[in-house]
This record gives structure tokens, C-alpha cells and sequence, in this order.
């Protein structure tokens, strides 16, 4: 899959992905990311990308030239290369929230061309002509679109056959069957703290396999019960929940 990332700060992205185990994605060519610089597409000398909003307030208006541009040319690269075509997103705090299923959708896909926002945000039109999907981290504001296009490029890779070192580790994952992740230990089995010794749960050192995933599903409930009880509702609307999993929250009180 190929991700095209129009930015104005094309130096946030490289780091990233020559780091960690998602590397692996982006070398391999998995996830093919292309940076496009913003400012190469705008015909001042002082190569303005943004302008002050009609109607007045506070803050700059990205142009739609520039942005109408580069996507031109990441479209006529796609094209070149028999790439498939691919949606443009735009992220917003107007968008569909970025979750763990949305992460899955995509994984399968053919990439996007990521469109990274800055200043008090874009001109409409060029939302209204050529964006098909709009995607949010969450209710809160960033300063631009790169943090959000990375969590995206992030979540993406590490779905992507042979990343990670175990292909199950993504399975028990946080959201992956709509709870939370139960808690994990490492070694010592005993951790001294000044409050006294911390040791790891017994059931995780007998070696007895269905105890252990039993322990780690009623972990599961009980951090999502106390945490994201709208989770434990879905996941209950959804029959994701089997008769022991409905015993276990009978029992805390749920």
C-alpha cells in the first residue's frame, strides 16, 4: 500500500520511520510513504502557502492552490506508477475518530493521500472538491496534521504480515476484540520496592494455559469495566461476551 503525505514539515516523518519495529514496513515497502513538501508547490518568491482569512479573526488560511497542486502531482505519480487510486484525507477534529477497526479497514487497503494541515486551517473549497474522508485523533486540538498522519502511518504498519515479531501480538492488542489489554509482567518475578516485594500473579507461572487465558480475559473486563464501561456495553450489544465473561462482571457487580 502506498501513503502519499502532503506537508509542510516533510522532517517529522523521516526520523520515524527509520525507528522501531514499524521500520520494518516501511523497508520492506509494505507501506510505501512518499513525502511531498508543500512549499515546492507555491509560485511566490516567498513560496506563501497560507493567507489571512477573509471575514477576519485570529489565524492563517491554508491556500488552495498549493494544496490543488500538490495533489496534481501526487495523483499523476500515483498514475505513473499503476498505483491504485487512493482517497484524500484530511484531518480534523470534524472527523470520524481514528480507532482500532478504522486501523484494521485500512490495513487491507490501498494507502491514501494524507493531507496535513497547519495554521487556523484550510480553505473550505478545497475540502468541499477533493476530500473524501475526514479522520480525528480524538476532541482535542493539535497544531497541525502530521501527529494524527503519523498515529495513522504507525497503526497501519504494525498490522501489516510479519512486523511485528509475534504475528499474535496485535490480536491482544487494546481494542482489538473491542476491550482493553489485560497487564502484562517480565522478569523479576518479585520486584523489591520500598513498600515492600511486588510479585508477579501466580496463575502467570504455572503454565497452565487456559488459566492463564481465562485470568487474562476477566483482566481484560475488569480494567475496561472500570475504565471505558461504553466498551463492556458494545462489546455486550455486539454478543461479543460469552456466559463466563457475563459471570465474572455479575460478580464485580456489573
Amino acid at each position: 500500500m502506498r501513503f502519499d503525505v502532503i506537508t509542510l514539515f516533510p522532517d517529522l516523518f523521516a526520523p520515524f520511520l527509520r525507528q522501531g519495529v514499524t521500520r520494518r514496513a516501511y523497508e520492506s515497502g509494505q507501506v510505501d510513504v512518499h513525502l511531498w513538501p508543500l512549499r515546492d508547490f507555491a509560485e511566490d518568491a516567498y513560496r506563501r502557502v497560507d493567507d489571512r482569512a477573509y471575514g477576519g479573526g485570529p489565524g492563517m488560511v491554508m491556500l488552495v492552490e498549493p494544496l490543488e497542486r500538490a495533489l496534481a502531482a501526487v495523483r499523476t505519480r500515483r498514475a505513473v506508477g499503476g498505483g491504485a487510486s487512493a482517497p484524500v484525507v484530511w484531518f480534523s477534529p470534524a472527523g470520524r475518530r481514528i480507532d482500532q477497526a478504522l486501523l484494521r479497514e485500512w490495513a487491507g487497503g490501498p494507502g491514501a493521500i494524507l493531507v496535513c494541515g497547519r495554521y487556523e486551517g484550510v480553505d473550505q473549497r478545497f475540502i468541499d472538491r477533493h476530500v473524501d474522508v475526514e479522520l480525528s485523533l480524538g476532541d482535542f486540538v493539535l497544531s497541525g496534521g502530521e501527529i494524527a498522519a503519523l498515529a495513522l502511518l504507525d497503526g497501519v504498519a504494525r498490522l501489516q504480515p510479519g512486523v511485528l515479531n509475534d504475528p499474535a501480538s496485535h490480536e491482544q492488542d487494546s481494542f482489538s476484540d473491542g476491550l482493553l489489554d489485560c497487564p502484562h509482567y517480565s522478569r523479576p518475578e518479585v520486584l523489591d520496592t520500598p513498600k515492600g516485594p511486588l510479585a508477579v500473579p501466580a496463575v502467570l507461572l504455572s503454565g497452565h494455559h487456559a488459566r492463564i487465558a481465562r485470568w487474562r480475559r476477566e483482566q481484560s473486563l475488569r480494567l475496561t469495566a472500570q475504565r471505558r464501561p461504553d466498551l463492556i456495553a458494545a462489546a455486550r450489544s455486539c454478543g461479543r461476551l460469552s456466559p463466563e465473561d457475563e459471570q465474572y462482571l455479575a460478580a464485580l457487580g456489573l
